[in-house]
């Protein structure tokens, strides 16, 4: 329509990011984009993270491969004063990487473009790896992300609900064997609840917990004192009454009454569905990732897409070697 603003996500201002510069990109460059990234507080300039020295040298190391025989070069850097050996990537949550630097960029790049995220059987194909490699990566990326969106206190106008993810139930064939799936009875036990606590416009925290246990997390994740927090009709939130004040909805009359609403909650959930039915499908299992995930996409929906990469890249340099992660599918085949 004539005099109709455009969308944020439809403008130039959201494209940012350039897949193809990404790829062209030399393993030499890719190594100096994670060093500026992991050393930005000292305007890219590397320092031992052993003893804190600011004095290192960069040194090339050879490494020959016990199986195939062929040798590579690796670009390291040797602090002056303890004189340890250490790598861009060393201490972070890509340490022990197999994948060379402008793989994981460009792995980065695919996760941020995805809207609603980026399937690991998708990536391996696009990055020519195993479907192990890529979902590993995917979940470090994650956890990362999650750092980030638990950083926090909330404050201001806090929307708080819940709902039910994964344990899908296929229907039976014939009518007559089908059974209501809402029961719990006829459910797969898989089924998980995710509460969300998000700012209106700004941040969000989920939890993998019932709308309960969700109410019993408030003292810790919201700043009652200069709070104000929106729930509906549910009797999970009655207790929150006594130490914030709380506004409902019932939502069996209305979804809105002037300010008084969840929708940006609800928003939340929207997203992570689409996820569900259209990306990933199965999500039960790690769905406090998945939900860490979609909250950070979420609150970051107007930002660019460029700045989103360099974010999340930054996130992984300074997260620490994830316990969780490293070695998941070694320890999973000696079990």
């Amino acid at each position: 329509m004539e005099g109709e603003s455009q969308h944020f996500l439809l403008s130039a201002r959201a494209r940012t990011l350039d897949l193809k510069r990404v790829a062209r990109m030399s393993e030499e460059e890719a190594e100096d984009a994670f060093v500026a990234l992991r050393y930005c507080e000292t305007d890219g300039e590397p320092f031992c993270h052993h003893c804190g020295c600011q004095v290192v040298y960069r040194i090339n190391r050879t490494v020959k491969n016990r199986k195939t025989g062929a040798i590579r070069t690796r670009r390291l850097f040797k602090c002056a004063n303890c004189l340890k050996q250490f790598s861009a990537t060393a201490g972070t949550i890509f340490a022990s990487r197999k994948l060379a630097h402008r793989d994981i960029l460009f792995a980065i790049a695919l996760f941020t473009n995805g809207a609603k995220g980026k399937a690991a059987l998708h990536l391996s194909r696009d990055l020519n790896v195993q479907y192990k490699t890529a979902f590993v990566l995917e979940q470090k990326l994650r956890e990362a992300l999650g750092k980030l969106q638990h950083a926090e206190t909330l404050t201001g106008a806090v929307e708080i609900d819940g709902a039910y993810f994964g344990g899908y139930v296929k229907p039976s064939t014939r009518k007559e064997h089908r059974r209501d799936r809402r029961k719990l009875a006829n459910q797969s036990g898989k089924r998980k609840c995710v509460t969300i606590m998000r700012e209106r416009k700004g941040r969000s925290r989920p939890f993998v917990c019932s709308e309960v246990e969700g109410a019993g997390l408030v003292p810790y994740v919201v700043d009652i004192k200069s709070s104000r927090m929106f729930a509906d009709e549910s009797k999970s939130y009655d207790s929150l009454e006594a130490i914030v004040r709380v506004d409902r909805i019932d939502h069996s009359k209305s979804y809105a009454e002037g300010d008084v609403s969840t929708n940006q909650a609800e928003s939340f959930f929207s997203r992570m569905r689409r996820a569900e039915r259209g990306v990933h499908h199965r999500i039960a299992v790690h769905l406090g990732a998945y939900a860490d995930e979609m909250s950070w996409r979420e609150d970051n929906r107007r930002i660019s897409n460029g700045e989103q990469f360099l974010t999340i890249a930054a996130a992984g340099l300074h997260h620490p070697v994830s316990r969780q992660w490293k070695g998941y599918w070694q320890r999973r085949k000696a079990a």
